[in-house]
């Protein structure tokens, strides 16, 4: 049996992702679901269970490191073994920095324990028991994550953090037998942008982007779930998302045009 732990698998892109691993290893799957609604989790639990896997529900706030540690714990104490973590934790965030008053910059700090640290601390504690299985790690990271967006300043520089540390240890793991891959989706149809802070750290209510032709999440976790069993590096999502990697290179200028076309009139810089 394999035993796959998952962060943020309440709901959207990693409630889905469980759904979909359960439906397709059944009886030979294990899965650890980790986030900060319990009652939702054991409704995603009970979704696997009934696709035939095993599920184990571990309440788990990933921008507290002990927290962290004890999913780890409690994953490794029921099951014996870890052979993927998915790092899918995340909180958005929707603010033009102008807008940010000094005495709320404190969000920004709290988005990168949530999108950043989280992954690090998980992945610390991990990290053993993945080496001994020769196992896999995924980073759910974001378009955001290559390419800057504006009016998202801190949500890309927690994704950019994400992009280089799960690189750098792609290359450290490498020699272990440990794969690292990290996903780039683009807009999904989720409500992880209402839920995201504002320029004053609450709830924004509202996504900023436009969201017409917005990936599903059952494509995004099929996504992100093949190119995990298939041990890619790297899973970027959408033509306009790969277009747009390679053209910032060549031409940044028109990639910053993209990025500000992508964003709704009313929260456009002046």
């Amino acid at each position: 049996m394999k035993t796959i732990v998952i962060t943020g698998a309440s709901e959207g892109i990693g409630a889905e992702m469980a759904r979909q691993l359960a439906q397709r290893h059944g009886a030979q799957l294990s899965l650890v679901l980790a986030a900060r609604n319990e009652e939702a989790l054991q409704a995603v639990a009970a979704q696997c269970q009934a696709r035939g896997a095993s599920a184990l529900v571990v309440r788990t706030d990933v921008s507290e490191p002990s927290q962290c540690s004890a999913l780890i714990t409690a994953a490794l104490n029921h099951f014996g073994r870890i052979d993927t973590l998915i790092n899918n934790a995340g909180m958005s965030a929707q603010a033009l920095f102008a807008e940010v008053r000094m005495e709320d910059l404190g969000w920004y700090e709290q988005l990168m324990k949530i999108n950043l640290w989280g992954s690090v601390w998980c992945t610390h504690a991990a990290l053993p028991a993945l080496k001994q299985s020769r196992g896999s790690i995924v980073a759910v990271s974001s378009l955001a994550g290559l390419v800057g967006v504006p009016g998202r300043t801190a949500y890309s520089a927690t994704k950019f953090a994400m992009t280089g540390f799960f690189e750098a240890l792609r290359a450290e793991m490498k020699n272990a037998g440990v794969s690292v891959t990290t996903a780039y989706p683009g807009v999904v149809a989720t409500q992880i942008r209402h839920r995201g802070f504002n320029a004053a750290g609450a709830p924004a209510g509202s996504s900023g982007l436009k969201e017409d032709g917005a990936m599903s999440v059952e494509e995004c976790a099929r996504l992100i779930v093949e190119g995990m069993e298939r041990r890619e590096r790297e899973v970027v999502m959408t033509a306009k998302g790969k277009l747009g990697r390679w053209l910032k290179l060549m031409a940044p200028g028109v990639v910053e045009n993209m990025a500000l076309a992508a964003l709704k009139d009313e929260v456009k810089p002046l």
